[in-house]
């Protein structure tokens, strides 16, 4: 028997259908201006998200929903039910296309989440006739720039973001209209929209404080671990697995010889590729990435941004460790002993396992992002931990350096756990002298030729130090670290880098570059300047601290790079890439120093605490752009008023510490102290509380006095109730006479402020003063 044969179906059916038309229609939201600023908000959300990620959602996205909205718009009072099954199925296949590209795209989920918001969004456009359905809307567009932010690393984002604030006020304006039953807002013509009696100047205020404090929120946050959020990383890089050799490392401006580079790349003996020496550098690339380089080079790169790189510390971001001197530049002496490790297959996750130090670390995670073609080496802070990379291996060598399969790609994002050690001075200057033999055979290597005259030099500074110091009374070098420190401000005091790039000649053949540095200007005239390139202080720098049988080594990254307060990024070009020495100290490691003039002694690290770096940051950035008298100033005010404080918090300490006098001095003191920041306070409160009277309408001043009147007898409004829901509260647990007086004046105030409808200002003052005169509780 079929379906439609059996009466007690048909009934059921035919009762399901009268119960579907018995239901009451929702009430559509009637206010266009609403819909149509819900609406701009998404758009806005949307290319906000494409800008940050490059992506072209908006090619098709926009169009869609902006038809979807249209359509709902014009079939609000429809109930729709064969469009609601459609889009239905719809949001199934969403959901499907949303888990089929989740699975390939686990390294970082933001970008898949937000284009399945965008996606329901397009399709819940179709179906908007209720103000709650716009309720959800807002939330998806809010959700999407939140998205657009994690995503953006410059400040191209900023002004969708000021213009998405620009239309969310208005609209939550709109929405609470909506909430309290007034009627929408009539619009006939575009003209017409500067005459709605929408309170611009007020919206135009409350937007300049949110920018504000939004930005000092942000210098203020603190860069915590947590607020990366997922650790970046790119998709899935595609490679020949067979042909990664660890041992390579491939610097597109500096090949080895025998090896593809191009016509007139340069060697790394400081050759191009023509066969002529005329030892220039590349002006892209920085020849200190290879596994072996020459620093009889000349020349200078031209500024390019290279990378951006989030982190809630600055640092060092190191790239490699060279151990072997060559009298003219460096090489890793057991690059053939660098290994491939292997992340497992679902996770991007490598483990390093990295030397431990008995000095306390600090976590640090940074996100680093390639802006051009960098070579195959891996940046990161000292002692990584972990490592998020996009290809199944990479490579590690004997000093901690890592590889990449492939050249770090334009747009190629990774991640990195470090475990920083700090710099404690008390600790490193009571480090043990007595060295591993691994250590002294790896990191002591010095040429024969200039051992003895450099360690007669450098042992001969060391010791005339007291003698150097004002009054001559210090005393003398005891530690290493303070060796270090003290050779290090040397070379920086005592030699100088030349301005004309071109202008210094090459080294000569054969002759030693520490030597020839510290030496070729004895006995010359004084038209000789020593000193040379940036690097060449380094070189000399270590190979002065081995000849004193301090363990250094060479290594080569880039500079922390400028900040940018905007975005949170440091921003680093490739002439931040130059070389530092690293100190060794037995039990607690390696620790980086800085002989170049210019620079700090100390490249920056974890020593202080960084949680609220931005702050510090956004002033060094402030600071740049303000006349050095300005910031001088500033400077003597702040060091002033900070030196006072202390003196007076000293004194007053200084009290309890003599005697009962003392303390019942500093109790009367305190006790004073905090009647007078009372007293003062409330009188403050009281007169701010009248000059902002005087500048509200009287219609609301009135209003606000109630509030205020009412709130001393205990009868608080909580700021999510509207006006007419605080006066039903009033009304159902106060007296009558209360009541009525408190609802006559909210329904006066509701329709003057929301409905623009003229108010009898006598009355209402008379109504107020009612209130006051009744003492009934």
């Amino acid at each position: 028997m079929s379906l439609s044969s059996n009466p007690q179906s048909t009934s059921i059916f035919g009762k399901i259908q009268q119960q579907m038309a018995k239901m009451p229609r929702t009430a559509p939201e009637e206010s266009l201006l609403l819909r149509v600023l819900v609406q701009a908000m998404v758009v806005v959300g949307i290319i906000a998200t494409d800008v940050a990620a490059e992506t072209q959602m908006s090619l098709w996205a926009i169009p869609a929903s902006i038809a979807g909205a249209t359509w709902s718009w014009y079939h609000r009072h429809d109930r729709n039910i064969g469009m609601k099954f459609a889009l239905a199925l719809a949001m199934l296949g969403a959901l499907g296309y949303f888990v089929a590209n989740l699975v390939g795209s686990l390294n970082d989920t933001r970008l898949v989440l937000a284009e399945l918001l965008v996606q329901m969004q397009t399709i819940h456009t179709f179906d908007l006739p209720r103000r709650k359905d716009l309720g959800y809307s807002i939330t998806i567009g809010l959700i999407l720039i939140c998205v657009a932010g994690t995503l953006s690393q410059t400040l191209a984002f900023a002004p969708l973001l000021l213009l998405f604030l620009t239309i969310a006020i208005p609209v939550l304006f709109l929405d609470y209209r909506a909430r309290i039953d007034l009627p929408p807002l009539k619009i006939s013509s575009p003209s017409q929209i500067a005459k709605i009696g929408l309170p611009w100047q007020r919206l135009g205020q409350l937007l300049g404080i949110v920018i504000a404090i939004g930005l000092v929120v942000f210098a203020l946050m603190p860069r915590f671990p947590g607020y990366q959020g997922s650790l970046p990383v790119s998709a899935p890089v595609q490679y020949q697995q067979d042909k990664f050799d660890p041992q390579s490392i491939q610097n597109p401006g500096y090949q080895r010889k025998g090896k593809s580079g191009g016509k007139g790349a340069p060697q790394i003996d400081g050759t191009n590729g023509d066969g002529d020496s005329d030892g220039k550098l590349d002006e892209t690339f920085y020849y200190g990435f290879n596994s072996k380089i020459s620093q009889n080079l000349r020349g200078a790169m031209k500024p390019k941004l290279v990378m951006r790189v989030r982190a809630q510390a600055a640092g060092f971001w190191k790239a490699l460790a060279f151990d072997r001197y060559t009298g003219q530049g460096w090489e890793i002496s057991q690059n053939d002993r660098t290994r491939k490790i292997r992340r497992p297959a679902w996770d991007y996750k490598f483990t390093i396992d990295y030397r431990r130090t008995r000095m306390p670390t600090k976590q640090v995670i940074q996100s680093y992002t390639a802006l051009e073609e960098l070579p195959n080496i891996i940046p990161g802070m000292p002692l990584a931990s972990e490592i998020y990379f996009p290809t199944p291996e990479i490579a590690i060598d004997l000093e901690g350096s890592l590889r990449s399969p492939v050249g770090l790609q334009k747009g190629l994002t990774y991640t990195v756990v470090s475990q920083v050690p700090y710099r404690d001075r008390q600790l490193l200057d009571a480090a043990s002298t007595t060295y591993d033999p691994k250590i002294v055979e790896r990191y002591l290597q010095i040429p024969d030729k200039i051992a003895p005259k450099l360690q007669k030099y450098t042992q001969n500074l060391v010791s005339d130090y007291p003698q150097q110091q004002v009054g001559n009374n210090s005393e003398p070098l005891k530690s290493n670290y303070a060796k270090a420190l003290y050779l290090a401000q040397y070379l920086k005091q005592r030699y100088r880098i030349p301005q004309d790039p071109l202008g210094l000649a090459r080294i000569p053949d054969g002759e030693d570059l520490a030597s020839w540095f510290l030496f070729r200007c004895e006995g010359k005239s004084t038209t000789c300047e020593p000193g040379g390139y940036a690097d060449h202080f380094v070189t000399t720098y270590t190979m002065m601290l081995r000849s004193i049988g301090i363990p250094a080594r060479l290594i080569v990254g880039f500079d922390s790079g400028k900040f940018n307060p905007f975005t949170g990024y440091y921003e680093v070009s490739n002439t931040d890439a130059h070389a530092l020495t690293e100190v060794y100290f037995p039990n607690f490691g390696w620790f980086a120093f800085d002989p170049i003039p210019g620079h700090p002694l100390t490249p920056p690290g974890v020593d202080e605490d960084q949680t609220f770096s931005a702050l510090g940051q956004l002033w060094k950035w402030v600071a740049g752009w303000l006349p050095s008298p300005v910031t001088a100033w500033i400077a003597q005010i702040w060091a002033l008023t900070i030196g006072w404080l202390i003196v007076g918090m000293a004194w007053f300490f200084g009290l309890f510490n003599q005697g009962w006098l003392g303390i019942f001095i500093g109790s009367a003191i305190a006790i004073a102290i905090a009647f007078c920041g009372w007293w003062g306070w409330q009188q403050l409160t009281k007169w701010r509380y009248r000059q902002w009277l005087k500048k509200l309408s009287p219609v609301e001043r009135v209003y606000q006095q109630m509030l205020a009147h009412l709130r001393d007898r205990g009868i608080s409004k909580h700021p999510a109730q509207t006006p007419l829901e605080y006066a039903r509260v009033v009304g159902n647990n106060r007296p009558n006479s209360i009541g009525s007086l408190v609802t006559e004046i909210s329904q006066a105030y509701s329709a003057w402020r929301y409905g623009a409808e003229a108010q009898r200002l006598d009355r209402l003052q008379q109504l107020l003063a009612d209130l006051k005169k009744d003492k009934a509780q």
